[in-house]
């Protein structure tokens, strides 16, 4: 197994929407972590150019993170009201909105991709594949990890054959992982959500949500990861696509905050003015309003208007550092070692 082979316990988070590079990837990978490409928002030819350049960057494991198809498409009813306001908003500021539409983000054509041109990793969000494709993922010699936010969605990724679960906490930036978006799930915590899972099952779980610190990673590891996955933590280095405006929030200390505002599903970003207006009757529809909000969000984004850009980010983002992405993982290996060797010597008996 991958996680078995990896010199450091450290996964970078797939970190689709733009911050997600090659160069990132492989950095990760080089510095002895799992590097993660995001093929989220790409269409197949673009997610397997990225691949091709992985590859020529380092020589080590990576994984690729898929959106899987969400229930839908969302009744136009139930988001036209909230479409109108957005419209109004957008036309105030000089801005455009996109048409509401529904797809799989080129599901088909993504898993086709990477079971000809197989990778060391594939992860899934939104949903768990059924067993048929896990195995073909697992006869082309890539394994299976799905992101599971609660124990039920794990015993479904457990009966579907995945290799290992990314257990992502309330915490996490971005969108939430959950199988189902419909305001009725609790949004667990990383620390009891780790424990509950493995009291549950026996696969490797990779923790995921909030963690900026090796002593993060270290209390995580010790509460029972195989490996922690970070994402915003990443967000900062020159590797990564972070827009400048979206940098400059992260250096902050702002307050995050769960929104469906943006794209019409749950996900973790810094508060700002879009939120503020918005976040009041956003309706569940994704990927509708993904696309209606797009235009705006990439005219605010090259403008520098950081008051109408989705600013995912996890809970400990003032936490990130600026450093290279293979410096970060030495540094954050070092610094969890460290808090590892300290917690032993607290718990050794007196005497």
């Amino acid at each position: 197994m991958v996680l078995d082979d990896l010199p450091t316990p450290i996964v970078l988070a797939p970190l689709g929407g733009g911050p997600s590079t090659p160069e990132l990837a492989a950095a990760v990978s080089e510095a002895g972590g799992l590097g993660f490409l995001a093929a989220a928002y790409l269409s197949a030819g673009e997610a397997a150019r990225r691949i091709g350049a992985t590859r020529e960057l380092t020589s080590g494991p990576f994984g690729v993170n898929v959106f899987a198809p969400v229930p839908g498409p969302a009744d136009p009813e139930s988001y036209a009201g909230y479409v109108d306001r957005l419209a109004a908003w957008a036309r105030g500021r000089g801005l455009d909105v996109g048409e509401p539409r529904f797809t799989d983000d080129g599901y088909g054509e993504k898993v086709a991709l990477l079971l000809a041109d197989p990778v060391a990793v594939v992860s899934f969000t939104f949903s768990c594949p059924d067993a048929a494709l896990v195995e073909r993922l697992h006869a082309v010699g890539s394994e299976v990890w799905v992101t599971v936010t609660t124990a039920d969605e794990a015993a479904v990724a457990v009966a579907a054959g995945a290799d290992a679960l990314v257990a992502q906490g309330a915490e996490a930036g971005g969108h939430r992982g959950s199988f189902a978006d419909d305001g009725g799930a609790t949004a667990i915590g990383l620390l009891p959500l780790l424990q509950i899972l493995a009291s549950r099952t026996e696969l490797p779980l990779v923790a995921s949500g909030g963690v900026a610190t090796g002593g993060a990673i270290a209390a995580l590891l010790c509460a029972g990861a195989r490996a922690v996955q970070l994402g915003t933590a990443f967000m900062l280095c020159p590797e990564a696509g972070t827009a400048e405006v979206h940098r400059a929030a992260l250096r902050s200390d702002g307050p995050t905050a769960l929104t469906r505002a943006f794209t019409g599903r749950t996900a973790r970003g810094i508060r700002n003015g879009f939120m503020d207006e918005h976040d009041a009757g956003a309706p569940f529809a994704y990927p509708e309003i993904h696309y209606v909000t797009a235009p705006a969000r990439a005219a605010a984004r090259a403008a520098g208007d950081a008051s109408a850009v989705n600013l995912w980010a996890g809970e400990a983002h003032e936490l990130a550092r600026e450093l290279p992405a293979g410096e970060l993982v030495r540094a954050l290996a070092d610094d969890a070692r460290a808090a590892i060797a300290r917690a032993a010597a607290d718990l050794s008996p007196p005497g």
